[in-house]
C-alpha cells in the first residue's frame, strides 16, 4: 500500500506520462480480456455503486451515454465499459452500404465479441499490477491528460476545441494515445469541459489502478420476479391471436422503459426493462434474436417476448418509461381478446409484408390498434424522438420547430368502415423499410407522392361516402381524451439536432398543427422508429425524411378541413411559402381533399386559426394537461417569464435552440425551466438547404417549466431576484455581442469553474421536478459562445 500512495503522489504531482504502444506489450503483456465482474454485495460492487457510479454519471455519462456517444463509447452500464470504444462513425450521412450494427446488449456479448467486431478496450487488459491498470488505461490518459491543464483561463474555448457535433472524432486506442496528446494537447477529457474536481480524480484512479471492478447485473428481488413472471406468461400464451397481439405489442414497445408502478419505490431507484425477443421461454436464460428491425425475421419455429432489466443509467435521450401493471394488462385484454375475431395465420416476417403494418396485423381490429397507440400517444411519438433519429437534414428538421398535435376520435362514425378501408389501401401505405437499410436514391419522390395522392383522394372518398359533412364535420370529430386522459393533445418543439414531445398544449399559438388518425399515426411509427435503420445507407436516410414530408403534409390536411375553404388554402399556402415547383404541384394535386363543404363550426372572427385553437382547447379542456405551462410556475416570476416568452424576430433568432434556466430561491427553492428557440421558415420541405428558408425576423421563444429536452445548448443560472433583468436583457439583444455580454452575466459556459457544481444542483432539481421522466441529459451540444 506505501507504494500504492507514492504511485499517486507521482501522478497527483507531475501527471502520469503515457508509454508508447510499443513498450506496453514488453512491460506488462498482450491484451487479453479479463473477467472483471464482482457481486453486487462484495466491497468492490458497492465501491463502485456508492463512489465511482456517481461520478461516472455525473462526469463522463454525459458525453458518453446517448446513441452518438464519441467513438461509440457507453460508458453507462458495466458492459459499455467493458465493450470499450470503436473507431467507425454510427452517424454517417454519406455512407453508400449500410454497416454493420453495434447496438450494446444486441449485436454481441461479452468483451471478446467485441473485440471480434473491432472495439478496443477503455481498461487495462494487460498484466493486472497498478503501473499497468494506469498506463494501460485509455480512460485514466484521457482523464489524466485533462487533469494536468488545470482550469481553464479563457472566458471561451479556444479555437483547437471543436464542440460542435459534426467534429471529427480521431479516437486513438491507449497504444496511440501518446502521439495523439501530443498532437492533441487539448483532447483530454472531459472534452471541452472542466477537468473533474481532485477528490473525484482521485477516487476514479484508485478505482482503476486496483483494476476496475465492474458490478455484475442488479438481482431482481421476489416481488419484481412476480410481477415479470406474470407478464411473461401472458406474453407467451400459445394460441395464434395470442401471438400475434404480443408481436403487435413488442414492435410498439420495444423502446419502452417498463416499470411496475404499483411497487412502491422512489422513481430514482426503481428498475426499468427491456421487453426483447429471445429464442428462449420464459424460465431460461435470455438468448437474444438480433436482427435489424424489431420485425426481423428471426429464422426460428417460435419466439418468446422477455422482460429483460435494463442495466444502463438512465439517459434523458432514450428514457421512455411505460408503467405496467394489472390494469395495463386489463386494458390489453379489453382491446384485443374482449371484441369478436380470428386470427387464421401468424404473418411471414418476409420483406414484402412485415415492413407494412397494415398487411401484417390486418387481422386484429384496426379500431383495437388505435386505441392501443392513441391513449399512450405521448410514448408512441416519443418513440422516435427519443429513438435514434436526431441528427439536422436526414433527421428531425422534417418538421416544424414547434407545433401542437390533435387526434382523431377513435369511436367515430367512419370506424366501421376503417378495416375494409386499409386492406384496400395497403399498396398505397408502403413504407420506405421496405427498400431495406441500401436503399436506392432515385425516383423516390415520384413514387411517394403518386402513393400519398392516391391514398388521400381514396380517404376523401370513403369519409364523403359516410359523413354528413354539412353536420358532423366538427369537432366532434376530434378526441376529448375520453375527458381524462392527458394524451388528447401533444405539442412538438424541434431543433436542427433535436426533438421534443410533451402532454398538453405548450407555449403560444404554433403556425401550424396536426391531426392525426390511426393510418397516419401508424404510419409514423413504423416510419420512424420500427422501420428507421441508423446505421443505413444515405438511401434508407434519405428516404425516410422524404417520405416523412408526406406525412407531415397530410396531418396538416386533416387541421385544414376543419377551417373555412378560403382559410385553408390560404394558410396551406402560407406554411408553403417559396416551396419548389415539385413540392407546389403535388400540394395542388391534393386540393380535392382540402376542398369540401364548410365545417359545422360557428367562426366569428377574422382569425379562424387561433378561433379554432380556442375552440379545440375548451373541447379537451378537462383532459388537457398543464404542467409544463408557466402559469405552473411560482407566481412571482409570471411576469418576467411572460415578457422572455413574447420576445420575438432578432432577440429570439440570437437564443440558441434550448437553454435551461436555474432560478434558485430561498422561498421555493430551486427551479428548472426551459427556454427553447423557435426557428422559423418559409417552408420546410428542403433536404440539404434549409437555411435559405430561414425567416429569423418571424423566430420566436417559448418558456417551459421544467426540463424539456435532451441536448441542452446552453445554461442559465439565475438568483430569483434577477429574473426581471435577465428578462429586460432577453428582449435587447440585437447582436453576438450582446448575447456573449448576456452569458458572461447570467450562463454558465463550458469554461466556467463552477460548471460540474452546477450541473449537479441541475440534475439533482430536475429529479426531483420531474422524477419519472428525468435522466442524465447529454452535454455534446453545449455551445462554446
Amino acid at each position: 500500500m506505501n507504494l500504492y500512495k507514492a504511485l499517486l503522489l507521482t501522478l497527483f504531482l507531475s501527471g502520469c506520462a503515457a508509454i508508447g504502444g510499443y513498450q506496453l506489450n514488453n512491460l506488462y503483456g498482450k491484451e487479453k480480456p479479463r473477467e472483471r465482474l464482482v457481486s453486487n454485495t462484495s466491497a468492490a460492487g458497492m465501491n463502485y455503486h456508492e463512489n465511482i457510479k456517481p461520478i461516472l454519471n455525473g462526469r463522463c455519462v454525459v458525453c458518453h451515454g446517448c446513441y452518438d456517444a464519441p467513438c461509440q463509447l457507453k460508458l453507462d452500464s458495466s458492459a459499455g465499459i467493458e465493450r470499450g470504444a470503436s473507431k467507425d462513425v454510427v452517424y454517417n450521412g454519406q455512407r453508400l452500404l449500410a454497416s454493420k450494427p453495434t447496438r450494446l446488449f444486441v449485436d454481441a456479448h461479452g468483451t471478446q465479441a467485441w473485440r471480434n467486431k473491432d472495439f478496443f478496450p477503455v481498461l487495462n487488459e494487460r498484466r493486472q499490477e497498478a503501473h499497468a491498470n494506469l498506463d494501460s488505461s485509455l480512460l485514466f490518459q484521457s482523464l489524466a491528460l485533462k487533469y494536468q491543464q488545470g482550469p481553464s483561463e479563457h472566458t471561451l474555448l479556444p479555437d483547437d476545441y471543436d464542440v460542435s457535433i459534426k467534429r471529427n472524432n480521431e479516437c486513438p486506442s491507449v497504444e496511440e494515445f501518446p502521439r495523439f496528446a501530443k498532437k492533441n494537447p487539448s483532447a483530454g477529457m472531459p472534452y471541452g469541459l472542466p477537468a473533474l474536481p481532485t477528490q473525484e480524480y482521485k477516487t476514479l484512479t484508485q478505482w482503476l489502478s486496483l483494476g476496475a471492478a465492474l458490478p455484475e447485473p442488479q438481482a431482481l428481488d421476489q416481488e419484481h420476479q412476480q410481477r415479470v413472471s406474470k407478464w411473461e406468461r401472458f406474453l407467451n400464451q400459445d394460441d395464434k391471436k395470442s401471438q400475434l397481439v404480443s408481436r403487435y405489442i413488442y414492435e410498439h414497445w420495444f423502446l419502452a422503459n417498463l416499470y411496475f408502478d404499483q411497487i412502491d419505490r422512489p422513481a430514482a431507484s426503481t428498475p426499468y426493462f427491456k421487453l426483447v425477443r429471445s429464442f428462449t421461454p420464459p424460465g431460461q436464460a435470455i438468448k437474444i434474436v438480433s436482427t435489424r428491425r424489431p420485425y426481423g425475421d428471426p429464422q426460428a419455429e417460435r419466439i418468446y417476448y422477455r422482460l429483460q432489466i435494463e442495466q444502463s443509467s438512465l439517459i434523458t435521450k432514450t428514457h421512455l418509461p411505460y408503467a405496467l401493471n394489472p390494469e395495463r394488462m386489463q386494458w390489453v385484454e379489453e382491446l384485443f381478446f374482449k371484441p369478436n375475431y380470428t386470427v387464421t395465420e401468424l404473418p411471414a416476417y418476409n420483406k414484402d409484408s412485415a415492413p407494412n403494418p397494415f398487411v401484417t396485423f390486418r387481422e386484429l381490429p384496426a379500431r383495437s390498434r388505435y386505441r392501443f397507440m392513441l391513449e399512450e400517444s405521448e410514448h408512441i411519438i416519443m418513440g422516435f424522438i427519443k429513438g435514434p433519429v436526431c441528427r439536422g437534414q436526414v433527421a428531425v428538421d422534417v418538421i416544424n420547430d414547434h407545433f401542437w398535435v390533435f387526434f382523431v376520435e377513435p369511436d367515430g362514425k367512419a370506424l366501421p368502415m376503417l378495416d375494409e378501408f386499409l386492406d384496400a389501401q395497403s399498396n398505397s401505405l408502403v413504407l420506405p423499410g421496405q427498400d431495406g437499410s441500401n436503399a436506392g436514391l432515385l425516383a423516390h419522390w415520384t413514387k411517394y407522392s403518386g402513393a400519398n395522392r392516391d391514398y388521400l383522394n381514396a380517404k376523401k372518398k370513403a369519409l364523403d361516402a359516410v359523413l354528413d359533412k354539412d353536420r358532423e364535420l366538427n369537432l366532434d370529430l376530434i378526441w376529448n381524451g375520453d375527458g381524462h386522459n392527458p394524451n388528447a393533445a401533444l405539442t412538438i418543439f424541434r431543433n436542427f439536432d433535436n426533438a421534443v414531445v410533451v402532454k398538453g398544449l405548450v407555449g403560444e399559438a404554433p403556425k401550424t398543427a396536426w391531426v392525426i388518425d390511426y393510418p397516419l399515426l401508424e404510419r409514423i411509427h413504423y416510419l420512424l422508429t420500427v422501420d428507421f435503420d441508423v446505421f443505413g445507407n444515405i438511401g434508407h436516410q434519405l428516404n425516410t425524411r422524404l417520405y416523412m414530408d408526406f406525412l407531415r403534409i397530410e396531418g396538416e390536411f386533416n387541421f385544414l378541413t376543419l377551417l373555412p375553404q378560403p382559410t385553408r388554402y390560404k394558410l396551406r399556402n402560407y406554411w408553403y411559402r417559396n416551396a419548389s415547383e415539385k413540392v407546389k404541384e403535388h400540394l395542388y394535386s391534393c386540393d380535392s381533399y382540402i376542398n369540401g363543404h364548410a365545417p359545422a363550426i360557428n367562426y366569428s372572427t377574422t382569425n379562424p386559426k387561433l378561433e379554432l385553437y380556442d375552440k379545440l382547447k375548451q373541447h379537451i379542456a378537462p383532459a388537457l394537461n398543464h404542467s409544463y405551462d408557466i402559469a405552473s410556475a411560482p407566481a412571482d416570476y409570471l411576469d418576467s417569464l411572460n415578457k422572455i416568452a413574447s420576445v420575438q424576430g432578432i432577440p429570439a433568432s440570437l437564443l440558441p435552440e434550448s437553454t435551461v434556466l436555474l432560478i434558485k430561491d430561498k422561498k421555493h427553492g430551486p427551479q428548472l425551466f426551459t427556454v427553447l428557440g423557435n426557428k422559423a421558415h418559409s417552408n420546410i420541405t428542403s433536404l440539404l438547404k434549409e437555411h435559405k428558408n430561414r425567416l429569423p425576423e418571424e423566430d420566436s421563444l417559448t418558456v417551459a417549466y421544467g426540463i424539456i429536452g435532451d441536448y441542452p445548448n446552453a445554461f442559465w443560472s439565475i438568483d430569483s431576484e434577477e429574473l426581471t433583468a435577465l428578462a429586460q436583457h432577453i428582449g435587447q439583444l440585437q447582436s453576438e455581442d450582446d448575447y456573449f455580454k448576456l452569458l458572461s452575466e447570467y450562463g454558465v459556459r463550458r469554461t466556467s469553474p463552477d460548471f460540474w457544481a452546477h450541473s449537479d444542483l441541475l440534475h439533482k432539481t430536475y429529479q426531483q421536478q420531474q422524477p419519472r421522466v428525468a435522466g442524465l441529459m447529454d452535454y455534446n451540444r453545449i455551445e462554446n459562445r
